[in-house]
């Protein structure tokens, strides 16, 4: 195997961020989304037989989830400060499109950093659904063997979907409100009788989340509660306008829908056959982003939707080519990427199978 380095990538050409462009994303993705809704309420309104609505709100089902998915990718560019110019503008547009799939933006960017930081290092990131080793697999009892299969299947992506998007952040919050008045509460009396009572107000310690990506520190947990007052706010005025029942229903229905579309991506994009998949001594970032990260063969109009996220080497080889660059810059270094994995969607599927790392052989294999 000839060995690449980044130094033979052509990539700062591709670096250039543009403001208009950003712009032009958001605007074509934020007023497709309004005018669906607008659809939306006039079918539930007008006076057609239920078979006739169910069948009129599926393609807008359809469209939703798409744009839902597009939103997301976007909010994902922002992460990487690679959608705008500015700092500041990715900051702020990234919270605004986080609010769309009741996500807060910052904490997710962190916790995705860090899988940029070590793709291809399975002893340290596990991906997305927490791969377990060979070892550590055959040391389960075989009730929790058929467990693991089973909560590692395909079909898992539609509950994991409505849990990642509609139920996570917000019980991410509950908990931490809870602990966090637990130990106020536990500690006051002490505290006062000690005399400390400025450590009361030490935050960070008492924000951690039992979740990786939400309240690892103050400035995350204060995006937390601004991202979920907002969005049940949202939630409020969206019940009161479509109706409580329909509207929860739809909308549940709709990111659960677009997150499994996002799992699934995120998922075939580093578990598949001969992935790259070493430990921490034999693991290089360079190999990580070429050999680690799958290219995704789909429709253009489908790349759309996902904002070109499917030139997946490419991103991880550089987090911050904007979205709008990455398929000239994989277009530019295709002589570079004969290693790299190219999936057709009809391989999807069969990506499922690897969910176990063999930490002793360095690859990801099924289970036997």
């Amino acid at each position: 195997m000839i060995k690449i380095n980044k130094s033979d990538f052509l990539i700062k050409p591709f670096l250039k961020r543009d403001n208009f462009r950003a712009f032009y994303q958001i605007i074509s993705t934020i007023i497709p989304i309004i005018f669906v809704w607008l659809i939306v309420h006039q079918i539930i309104n007008h006076p057609f037989s239920l078979l006739v609505k169910s069948f009129l709100l599926i393609p807008n089902v359809f469209v939703l989830t798409l744009l839902s998915s597009r939103t997301f990718s976007l909010m994902h560019d922002c992460g990487h400060n690679s959608l705008f110019a500015k700092r500041n503008l990715n900051r702020f547009f990234g919270f605004l499109l986080g609010l769309v799939n009741g996500i807060p933006q910052k904490s997710w960017s962190i916790d995705h950093a860090f899988h940029h930081r070590n793709n291809g290092n399975w002893e340290i990131y596990k991906g997305p659904i927490d791969v377990l080793s060979l070892e550590d697999y055959n040391s389960l009892s075989k009730r929790e063997q058929i467990f693991y299969k089973l909560s590692r299947n395909w079909i898992m992506l539609f509950p994991g979907g409505f849990y990642y998007l509609v139920l996570k952040p917000r019980l991410g919050l509950i908990i931490i409100i809870f602990n966090f008045t637990k130990d106020i509460v536990k500690e006051t009396f002490y505290k006062i009788k000690k005399g400390e009572i400025s450590k009361l107000l030490v935050i960070n310690s008492r924000v951690k989340s039992p979740f990786s990506d939400y309240g690892d520190n103050s400035s995350e947990l204060f995006e937390l509660i601004i991202n979920n007052l907002v969005v049940i706010i949202g939630w409020i005025f969206m019940s009161k306008w479509l109706g409580l029942v329909f509207f929860l229903s739809f909308y549940s229905l709709v990111l659960t829908l677009s997150a499994a579309i996002l799992i699934c991506v995120f998922f075939v994009q580093h578990n598949y056959k001969n992935a790259y998949a070493k430990n921490t001594k034999n693991w290089n970032i360079v190999d990580g982003a070429i050999l680690g990260s799958s290219n995704l063969d789909i429709p253009n109009w489908l790349n759309w939707f996902l904002a070109d996220i499917s030139f997946h080497s490419i991103h991880h080889l550089s987090e911050r080519i904007p979205n709008y660059n990455l398929r000239a810059c994989h277009k530019a270094n295709i002589h570079l990427l004969y290693q790299s994995k190219f999936l057709k969607l009809s391989e999807i599927p069969n990506c499922f199978k690897y969910i176990i790392w063999d930490d002793k052989n360095e690859k990801l294999i099924p289970i036997r």
